[in-house]
């Protein structure tokens, strides 16, 4: 049976030695809830094939839609003498030979990676055609401010014979929600401005109401969306969004604490689930990545001194001090702090008011200078 909701499917083709891989191609799919038996390649089963452009599209197809959408789109042009072999070939389970085991023992680690996920949020972030690859973002990326690690990685796909020429590389990427770095309002005062941007909770109160219309299990879909995007289809601009996402609510002070504690639950819950996901080691069940390539595509974005660790520290911080937290927030928050450092070793003491920080020059977590006129 294919569970009825949201599935990602994605696969890569290779060459007849079986040594090289084109970049990974994955979309997401919605099944119906109408009950078939049968069976797709997706939710972390990764195709490897030789095939040929237009063979690749017939296997996308297939694996997307299994096979009762192939019958029901069918059924629209054929007569009622095929419509009855069809539905007889799929009783009879005919079509399943062709088609690969559905791994319902990962479908639960599946549901909590994708929970918040639904067709409409499918329907509005997705690029046009529905693909996600990282050989189509090469020129995307180059907007993005990025840190070392990922502008060597950027230009290692800008050089990699599978990125598209620049020139002829028209593809726009997935919708995702404009969120910017850094909060500046023309004509406001060094001391407001600063103010907004240690602690985001305005920020993130005006992209709710403005782009979620109020709805926070949206938002969160969104980080979802870009999560399994970055990590089982290897999209560097899904990454990006999921880092922009991480960092505007993780920088958020008076939220987590009053106005919006139970969505801060709701978040805490899925980044635990997501970073659980992706530290576990083993990948025998859900496909296997090519090679070279780690569950979360370099160790040093996770090293003690990455965008994450500088963010869950301030964060664990404020959740752990407060004199009054909500219950399930808290509980929540240690688990994702014990998970951290029993999975990577980190460590969240602080030692002293800097804590002995040093920022380089193009540091995203510098102290932002403001000159006044």
């Amino acid at each position: 049976m294919i569970p009825p909701g949201i599935h990602f499917i994605y696969y890569s083709s290779c060459n007849r030695e079986g040594r090289e891989f084109s970049p990974v191609v994955g979309f997401f799919s919605t099944h119906p809830s109408q009950g078939t038996t049968g069976d797709c390649s997706g939710n972390g089963i990764k195709r490897k094939s030789g095939l040929s452009s237009c063979q690749k599209k017939r296997v996308q197809y297939l694996a997307a839609n299994v096979y009762l959408h192939i019958v029901q789109t069918i059924l629209s042009v054929i007569s009622i003498w095929q419509e009855e072999r069809y539905s007889d070939a799929v009783k009879r389970l005919e079509f399943d030979k062709q088609l690969g085991p559905y791994p319902l023992s990962q479908y639960g680690d599946w549901k909590r990676l994708s929970n918040y996920i639904t067709k409409d949020i499918v329907e509005r972030t997705e690029p046009i055609g529905g693909e996600i690859s990282i050989a189509c973002e090469s020129e995307m990326v180059g907007k993005f401010s990025k840190s070392v690690m990922e502008r060597a990685l950027a230009e290692q796909l800008k050089n990699s014979k599978f990125s598209a020429p620049e020139e002829k590389s028209q593809k726009r990427g997935c919708y995702y929600t404009a969120i910017p770095r850094v909060v500046k309002h023309k004509g406001m005062c060094g001391k407001d401005l600063t103010s907004l941007n240690i602690d985001k909770t305005q920020l993130l109160e005006t992209i709710l109401m403005k782009d979620y219309g109020g709805d926070e299990d949206a938002l969160l879909a969104e980080l979802q969306f870009a999560f399994i995007a970055f990590l089982m289809g290897q999209s560097l601009e899904a990454f990006l969004q999921w880092k922009l996402l991480v960092s505007l609510l993780f920088g958020c002070t008076e939220a987590p604490l009053n106005t919006r504690s139970q969505l801060f639950t709701k978040f805490i819950k899925v980044i635990y689930h997501q970073l659980k996901y992706g530290f576990s080691k083993d990948q025998k069940n859900i496909g296997t990545m090519p090679e070279g390539v780690s569950a979360l595509l370099d160790e040093s974005w996770l090293s003690s001194d990455s965008f994450l660790h500088h963010l869950c520290k301030d964060f664990f911080s404020l959740v752990l001090e407060a004199p009054v937290v909500d219950g399930d927030l808290l509980s929540w928050t240690r688990r994702l702090k014990e998970l951290l450092e029993d999975s990577l070793g980190w460590q969240f003491q602080q030692n002293s008011a800097v804590d002995g920080i040093y920022f380089e020059e193009d540091d995203e977590y510098a102290p932002v200078v403001e000159i006044l006129d």
